[in-house]
């Protein structure tokens, strides 16, 4: 058994952030998203991973995250020239997935962790051609749904429809035997000249194959925005988050909760409630951290109140007289304020920022 993660695509709905970097990178709890899928495919003891990487961002995920050993896997990277689609990128990992049955995971979804070891069970004991796995959404014409029969049969896949069949989701992970090549074999680019995974699961529908679904009860998010991004890094503080304070801590602050703060980090007088995570090198000084932050190396907060946001490596926040509340906070990015008269504001804010003034 092999996997396919896919760590492609441009993040156009992360912009600015993914403008230097690969939206897979941005962390969560201060770990990059793409690890999470790496972990969880390691854990349900899948150890042979592809990565399919495009020419923007590859170079950074290689260099981030290594050939696997640090995760227990043998990582092989695959680039993908053009976004030519799901079934594309399927495609040409051909040389690397060679006959194996495989699963295929979007490298910026989180699942809830162990959902995955449970599937691959499914898969392999039933002899599935595919297995897809669904979750009911609340506006499922945002996504591609499945229609499907009280066994659980999948019976037709539809992408973003008018009027959904239902309210099952495809979440983006996927389970496949090698017939899904054949069924590559046969499609044509849809209308955005992509080759599409459900016109290929479709196919092997109309073939009788055996394409069956198992609906995830746990969470599920697609983290390509900045709420549901904060809301995976809510997510995973509450659920995983255990106290380890490595850090310096000053006699004067109060740690409160389930704290992890990094070597070579200093908070003086500040008071911090978890969850909350701090990484390594970090400054903090006469701050409130509120629950559900997370804050990466080497940043620096003082005169700083916030909460529930994500502060990635090398910020600096200081002065803010209002607290700071669901936000995401780019790396080496500065926000300050500038006591100089007159009073105003003054920007300099790059293309497809977000500046919300209350």
């Amino acid at each position: 058994m092999k996997a396919l993660i896919l760590s492609g695509g441009k993040g156009t709905r992360l912009r600015p952030l993914t403008y230097t970097g690969a939206k897979q990178l941005v962390p969560v709890a201060n770990k990059p998203i793409l690890w999470y899928g790496i972990e969880e495919m390691v854990t349900a003891g899948i150890t042979d991973i592809g990565i399919v990487i495009s020419p923007e961002t590859g170079g950074e995920v290689k260099a981030k995250t290594g050939n696997g050993e640090k995760f227990g896997a043998t990582i092989t990277y695959i680039l993908q020239e053009q976004p030519a689609g799901l079934a594309h990128a399927v495609k040409i990992a051909r040389p690397f997935l060679e006959n194996s049955p495989f699963v295929m995971y979007l490298g910026d979804n989180l699942i809830q962790q162990g959902d995955l070891s449970y599937f691959l069970k499914q898969f392999q004991q039933q002899h599935h051609d595919a297995l897809i796995l669904l979750r009911t959404v609340d506006n499922p014409s945002a996504f591609g749904v499945a229609k499907v029969d009280e066994q659980g049969t999948v019976l037709e896949l539809i992408e973003k429809p008018k009027i959904p069949p239902s309210n099952l989701a495809l979440v983006g992970v996927y389970f496949f035997s090698n017939i899904i090549h054949e069924a590559i074999a046969c499609i044509k680019p849809s209308a955005r000249n992509e080759l599409e995974i459900t016109d290929a699961i479709q196919y092997l529908i109309g073939q009788n194959k055996q394409v069956s679904a198992c609906r995830l009860e746990g969470w599920w998010l697609d983290t390509g925005k900045k709420d549901d991004l904060l809301e995976a890094n809510r997510l995973i503080l509450d659920t995983s988050l255990q106290t380890l304070i490595d850090g310096e801590v000053d006699t004067s602050s109060q740690v409160i909760g389930r704290v992890k703060i990094g070597s070579g980090s200093k908070v003086i007088n500040c008071t911090i409630r978890g969850p909350v995570v701090i990484g390594e090198h970090c400054h903090l000084e006469n701050c409130f951290i509120g629950p559900y932050s997370s804050i990466a190396d080497k940043s620096t907060l003082v005169d700083t109140e916030l909460e529930h946001s994500v502060v990635l490596e090398g910020a600096k926040i200081s002065g803010i007289q209002q607290r700071i509340i669901d936000s995401l906070i780019g790396q080496r990015a500065q926000v300050t304020l500038e006591p100089r008269r007159p009073k105003a504001l003054r920007f300099m804010i790059g293309d497809d920022c977000q500046i919300e003034l209350t």
